[in-house]
């Protein structure tokens, strides 16, 4: 039976075995409420730290973070109250694979660890072997986290031309583009940082004009024009997403969140172990950051707006659980609503 079937919400947790994780959890999401309820967990793939779905939403990837030979794995939805796994995991032909993404029939994978980006072909619901390795070259002045490249982030932009790869150990964005015919990723302009700000995630505004940049080491979220007919991002203004940042303790963001109607942003902070709260102007350019909440537990490695819209999740794994909260529309101020226990927690999505 198919989720469009039932028209029940369900949630999907990644979590690393490694450190007492479950592996790939499965909740039924409340619509009102965005209560999580568990139904089912499997440890069927190692380490599946970030997951993805399908744009038909009937297959669940996720990436296999393991050193030094990561891996890509498929689970199928047809019971989505109890994802199955689809052959066995894929190598990336990279380590530490933390992010990945669906993109003109092919999964792709961000390698941490040998700072690259994999393109794997799906010529059906698991992936083959890839096709493409595109490696990123360059450091940055952090002798401890970029001593090299660090892919961390993978993702198409909104008009589907273009595919955007984040990079932490090289302060840089790279816009590429794919060739579905042959897999091949050509890196068409690179924008770079500020060096040590460390870039993680990026996500885009609902209109496609701008995106926001997570910068992990300097604590920052960086505001970008995007033009997808050039394929050029432009960066118009940055703010810390913590107070403190200059002497205080150590702050490491994670993720970013737009709301549906581009009014707010939130981002997750790792350290001051809060929520973000930012408010946009008009055009998305300016960020007013509003508050700072507490994110319910403690290192919010990911945050996800659900299926609603309505309610914000965190995923915190060193407290190991999955809080909800609800949002207020006319502030965009989460309040804490409830919270899933799930070890070791670090991704949440939404079918």
């Amino acid at each position: 039976m198919s989720e469009s079937a039932t028209g029940t919400l369900r949630a999907y947790i990644g979590s690393f075995t490694s450190a007492g994780g479950r592996g790939v959890v499965a909740a039924r999401v409340d619509p009102v409420t965005g209560a999580l309820t568990a139904t089912h967990a499997t440890d069927a793939v190692p380490d599946p730290s970030y997951l993805t779905l399908s744009p038909d939403r009937a297959t669940l990837y996720a990436v296999s973070e393991r050193e030094p030979d990561g891996a890509a794995a498929a689970f199928t939805l047809r019971d989505p109250d109890a994802p199955e796994p689809v052959g066995t995991p894929v190598p990336v032909g990279g380590a530490s694979p933390t992010h990945l993404c669906v993109a003109d029939g092919h999964l792709l994978t961000a390698n941490y660890g040998s700072g690259s980006v994999s393109v794997l072909p799906l010529p059906q619901v698991a992936p083959g072997a890839p096709r493409h390795v595109l490696r990123h070259e360059g450091a940055g002045p952090d002798p401890d986290r970029q001593e090299g490249p660090h892919a961390h982030a993978v993702l198409p932009d909104p008009s589907g031309r273009w595919v955007l790869t984040v990079d932490l150990g090289t302060d840089a964005v790279h816009v590429c583009a794919l060739d579905p015919a042959t897999g091949r990723l050509t890196v068409h302009r690179a924008l770079d940082l500020p060096p040590g700000t460390g870039p993680r995630h990026l996500t885009f505004h609902p209109r496609g004009h701008r995106a926001y940049l997570v910068g992990e080491l300097a604590s920052t979220v960086t505001a970008l024009a995007w033009d997808a007919d050039a394929g050029t991002l432009t960066a118009s203004g940055s703010a810390a997403t913590a107070p403190g940042n200059d002497g205080g303790e150590a702050n490491y963001p994670s993720e970013a969140v737009v709301s549906p109607d581009g009014r707010f942003l939130w981002v997750a902070n790792r350290g001051h172990d809060s929520i973000a709260v930012f408010t946009l102007d008009g055009d998305g350019d300016q960020l007013e950051l509003t508050d700072t909440v507490s994110c319910g537990g403690r290192w919010p490695r990911d945050l996800a707006l659900g299926p609603t819209g309505r309610h914000l999740y965190a995923a915190n794994e060193r407290s190991g659980d999955v809080t909800w909260f609800a949002i207020d529309a006319a502030t965009g101020i989460p309040r804490r609503a409830g919270s899933l226990p799930a070890p070791a927690a670090s991704c949440v999505t939404f079918a």
